[in-house]
C-alpha cells in the first residue's frame, strides 16, 4: 500500500507510481506476445487457458471493432480524458484507500492501452479463457486491471452505502 503522508501530492505520487508499475507489466507482456507471436496465433498453457495474439481495433469485447477508424481516435481520447479524471479524483480522494486502489488499477489499465492505441491503432490482447467451446474474449493485463478496479469500486460503494 502507499505510504501515509501528511502531503496529498506524496500520496498521489504513491498511486502514480503503482499505476506506472501496471504500465509497464501490461507493455512488458505485450512486446513479449508481439515478438513471439503471429496475429491469431494460438498456444494452449492449460485444458482452458491459451495465450493468443489479437488486435483489438474496438474498445471491451470487441465494440465497435469494424468501424472505419476513427474509434482509435475516439477511445485514445477518451482514455487520456478518462485518465486526467481520475488523477484529479485521486488527488481529491487518495486517503480513501479501496476507492484509491481502484480508480489507481483503472487508471494504469486505461493508460496501458492508450499507448498501444496511439501507437499501433489498436490494442493487443493475448490471453483467452475457454471451457466447453465457449470462448471468453481475448484481454490483456490492461483489461485485467480495469476489472479488477471496477469489482473494487462496487466494492467501496456498497461498503459506503451500508455505513449509511
Amino acid at each position: 500500500m502507499p505510504p501515509r503522508s501528511s502531503s496529498s501530492s506524496s500520496g498521489l505520487t504513491a498511486w502514480l507510481l503503482i499505476a506506472a508499475v501496471i504500465v509497464l507489466a501490461d507493455q512488458f507482456t505485450k512486446i513479449l506476445i508481439v515478438g513471439s507471436f503471429q496475429l491469431g496465433e494460438s498456444h494452449p498453457v492449460t485444458s482452458f487457458f491459451n495465450l493468443v495474439r489479437a488486435h483489438n481495433f474496438g474498445a471491451a469485447f470487441s465494440f465497435l471493432h469494424g468501424a472505419s477508424g476513427w474509434q482509435r481516435w475516439f477511445f485514445l481520447g477518451l482514455g487520456l480524458a478518462a485518465a486526467a479524471f481520475i488523477v484529479w479524483m485521486l488527488r481529491r480522494h487518495g486517503h480513501q484507500k479501496l476507492f484509491a486502489w481502484a480508480l489507481t488499477l483503472i487508471l494504469g489499465g486505461a493508460l496501458g492501452n492508450v499507448i498501444d492505441r496511439a501507437i499501433h491503432g489498436y490494442v493487443v490482447d493475448f490471453i483467452q479463457v475457454h471451457a466447453g467451446g465457449w470462448y471468453f474474449p481475448a484481454f490483456n493485463v490492461a483489461d485485467s486491471a480495469i476489472t479488477i478496479g471496477a469489482i473494487l469500486l462496487i466494492l467501496d460503494e456498497l461498503r459506503r452505502v451500508r455505513r449509511t
